[in-house]
């Protein structure tokens, strides 16, 4: 029984498939990776945001509570004790809603810097979705090729497997 004689760019075809697999399967941990990284920076924004929205409704509390107080103060009696117990506790209207105030800079800073996380993980993440799908076409083409030993079908592989590998190293890079 005479053996077939193997071509030699079935050879360069086998690497090449070996090659996108392990960049296919890359593409996919690291899309993963980011697809979960924005999803939790996601969902941290979200509480950074409602934490401000709360520190907010405390603040608008007092300063409605602050304008009555200050009407009050208005229809006093000309009793130095009874007018320095309202501007004491003014002043400490006045001072928590500062405080708010600067906590709600501190909260929406934090709630910024996770969007910006967010996105940039978003940004890292859709490469390689796109890296995935092309690698895994061109392993298709591949295989195809490798089984009905078509050199043309190879050749169209080629630039397919090309496009995943750039949207691969586009994932990390972000040249585009």
């Amino acid at each position: 029984m005479a053996e077939e004689k193997k071509e030699p760019w079935l050879n360069h075809l086998a690497l090449m498939t070996v090659i996108l697999a392990v960049c296919a399967t890359l593409s996919t941990f690291k899309g993963g990776g980011y697809s979960t990284r924005s999803v939790i920076t996601q969902a941290q924004a979200s509480d950074q945001w409602a934490y401000y929205q709360a520190k907010s409704t405390k603040q608008n509390l007092y300063e409605v509570q602050l304008s009555q107080l200050q009407l009050q103060s208005l229809t006093l009696p000309n009793d130095a004790e009874v007018k320095a117990a309202y501007a004491k506790k003014v002043a400490d209207y006045q001072a928590k809603i500062a405080t708010y105030t600067d906590e709600r800079k501190t909260i929406q800073a934090d709630a910024k810097k996770l969007e910006a996380e967010r996105d940039d993980a978003q940004k890292h993440g859709k490469p390689f979705g796109f890296a995935v799908i092309f690698l895994q076409v061109s392993i298709l083409l591949n295989s195809i090729a490798g089984l009905m030993k078509v050199k043309r079908v190879w050749h169209l592989s080629l630039p397919v497997g090309l496009a995943g590998v750039v949207f691969f190293a586009n994932g990390f890079f972000l040249f585009f």
